[in-house]
């Protein structure tokens, strides 16, 4: 399994309700893909400003298949006018694991 994690800061408070519906549809467009196990984004609770990312996929060629698919060009459309101060994006491939 492929995780993706990590967030982005936007510049300014409320950028995330201006690409709202287009983050609803991307997650949507994402998890009705092949080898699209999960795909969240979310706002920190204590900071507004960070989304927070969190993807599973199946394997590295579904995670390569999802950066080509056509949803993608709107969803970068969509951020194109939303400055971001910092960006931590990375995946894992995950060998392991375990339920608590």
């Amino acid at each position: 399994m492929i995780i993706v994690e990590g967030h982005v800061r936007m510049a300014k408070s409320g950028d995330f309700e201006a690409v709202r519906s287009a983050a609803e549809a991307q997650i949507a467009a994402s998890k009705a893909e092949g080898g699209c196990i999960d795909y969240t984004y979310s706002i920190d609770v204590l900071d507004p400003q960070i989304m927070r990312v969190l993807e599973r996929w199946q394997s590295w060629d579904a995670l390569e298949a999802h950066f080509k698919q056509p949803h993608m060009e709107a969803w970068r459309t969509a951020l194109k006018d939303v400055k971001f101060s910092e960006r931590v994006i990375r995946a894992h491939e995950v060998s392991e694991t375990r339920d608590f």
